[in-house]
């Protein structure tokens, strides 16, 4: 089972955004060592918590800083961007790093409504014509798009030999169902909804019809916290549980440090809410990790792994990675 990453960049209280991106570096040298399969990053924007409001720059140095990894995304927000440009910034990236390059893509807005606006340059990203977008970047990558397209002849640079493979990424059954429709890789994100997913993967499987790639692929990505022990772990998880209740009340705040997580004390509201999120986690020592972790693949059908951890400092985010390879490599 191939194990992966995903990194939000989280900025921890206490650091600024340019430490929480040397430590994104620093992750990605470490997890290729490891033996890590890929290295995504995310996009979001305006969020205290988070670093990254343009991954494709950031990928352009990891790539510089890793030599086999493959890096990617997870993902572009595509609707606030012209198909055509998306595939220039990645053809440009495939021509840097030849057949190491991820295309994940995703629809969300990434950010609030007020954000979402000032990013798409003061129009809200109209999601409605997002499968055409996806299309249309495929061919572009390909240079493929069909007679009558208007773009059709347009000369998409650099050329080269090889494209970057594309993921549709999703929590819930839409992407799912547009990337069996295209031919597309499928990743879904267990760390946004705990609820349904196996049956939306099942459903990308049976309705795939052969495209870009010729059979189907599936990643799920989980939200994991790997301590020495359980009880270790559980005490890294209330970072966790921190995050997930200043978010439910959209307070705009970084990651709490785990000392600070330990000595917030809770509503009875508050502690039922995080017991219905606890689904979303993986938690525990290397053993459990890679039992639960294993079991969800199963369930879900999943090809893949991929791993995001948040924690109070970058040093037990970096220990989880490191047990989790060290139970999977055994």
């Amino acid at each position: 089972m191939k194990l992966s990453v995903l990194d939000q960049s989280p900025i921890i209280v206490g650091h600024s955004a340019a430490q929480a991106l040397a430590e994104t570096i620093a992750l990605a040298r470490r997890v290729e060592a490891l033996g890590y399969a890929r290295y995504w990053l995310a996009e979001h924007h305006a969020i205290a918590a988070l670093a990254d409001p343009c991954p494709e720059i950031l990928l352009a140095r990891l790539g510089a800083e890793t030599k086999t990894i493959r890096i990617g995304t997870g993902g572009v927000l595509l609707p606030y961007y012209s198909a055509f440009k998306v595939a220039e910034v990645f053809r440009m990236l495939e021509a840097l790093y030849p057949g190491r390059i991820d295309l994940g893509i995703g629809r969300a807005p990434g950010g609030d409504a007020k954000t979402a606006r000032a990013v798409g340059g003061g129009r809200f990203p109209d999601a409605d014509n997002f499968p055409q977008q996806v299309w249309e970047l495929a061919h572009h990558l390909d240079g493929t798009l069909p007679h009558g397209h208007a773009d059709h002849g347009v000369r998409l640079q650099p050329e080269g030999s090889t494209a970057p493979e594309i993921w549709l990424l999703g929590s819930s059954d839409y992407s799912g169902l547009l990337a069996a429709q295209l031919g597309l890789r499928f990743a879904f994100a267990h760390f946004i909804n705990a609820q349904g997913g196996d049956a939306v993967m099942r459903a990308y499987k049976q309705r795939f019809q052969a495209g870009r790639d010729a059979q189907s692929h599936t990643l799920l990505c989980c939200f994991v916290v790997c301590a020495p022990t359980d009880d270790e772990a559980e005490r890294r998880a209330k970072v966790v549980d921190f995050r997930r209740v200043e978010m439910a009340y959209n307070r705009d705040t970084p990651v709490p440090t785990l000392e600070q997580a330990l000595a917030r004390s809770y509503t009875e509201r508050e502690l039922e809410y995080i017991s219905t999120q606890r689904a979303r986690l993986v938690h525990g020592n290397p053993a459990r990790c890679k039992d639960q972790l294993l079991a969800l693949a199963d369930q879900y059908s999943a090809d893949e792994l991929m791993i995001i951890t948040i924690t109070g400092s970058y040093e037990t985010r970096l220990e989880s990675y490191e047990l989790l390879a060290e139970a999977f490599a055994t």
